[in-house]
C-alpha cells in the first residue's frame, strides 16, 4: 500500500496530543489513524481521507480540493478526501485534521469485529 510517508508524519504530529489511544492501521489503500477506536484520518498517496461531522459534509465539499468519499458506488456522508496540494502549510493541514478530531469526540465507534463463534457440532450421540 502506497501512502505519503511525509504526510503521515505531519498528521501523526497533529494527532498525537489528541489522545493516548491512537492506532495506525493499513486500510483503504493507505494508512488510517484510529483515535479512541474510531476512524479519524487516512493518508493515501495523493490525498487524505477525513471523517467529519456528516451535517458539515456539504459545506466542506465547497472548500478547495475537497471531494466526497465514494465507496461501493455510494457517497459516504461524513467522509471526504482533501488533495495534498491543498495541504502544503501546517495551517492548512491543521484546519482539516482539527475538523476530524472535533467530530471524533462525538462520533460513534465502529462495531468491533468478533471472532466467529464456532458452530456447535450436532450431537453425535447415538442410542444403542
Amino acid at each position: 500500500m502506497a501512502f505519503d510517508e511525509k504526510m503521515a508524519d505531519r498528521v501523526r504530529e497533529l494527532i498525537a496530543p489528541a489522545s493516548a489511544n491512537i492506532e495506525e492501521k493499513k486500510m483503504f489503500g493507505g494508512l488510517c489513524f484510529m483515535v479512541d477506536d474510531k476512524m479519524c484520518v487516512g493518508v493515501k498517496a495523493d490525498n487524505i481521507m477525513l471523517r467529519i461531522d456528516p451535517a458539515l459534509t456539504d459545506a466542506a465539499l465547497e472548500e478547495e480540493s475537497c471531494t466526497p468519499m465514494v465507496h461501493g458506488g455510494k457517497i459516504m456522508p461524513g467522509f471526504v478526501y482533501v488533495d495534498n496540494s491543498a495541504l502544503r502549510t501546517k495551517k492548512q493541514l491543521e484546519h482539516w485534521v482539527n475538523r476530524a478530531l472535533a467530530y471524533n469526540k462525538v462520533a460513534t465507534p465502529s462495531k468491533k469485529k468478533t471472532a466467529a463463534t464456532p458452530k456447535k457440532k450436532a450431537a453425535a450421540t447415538k442410542k444403542k
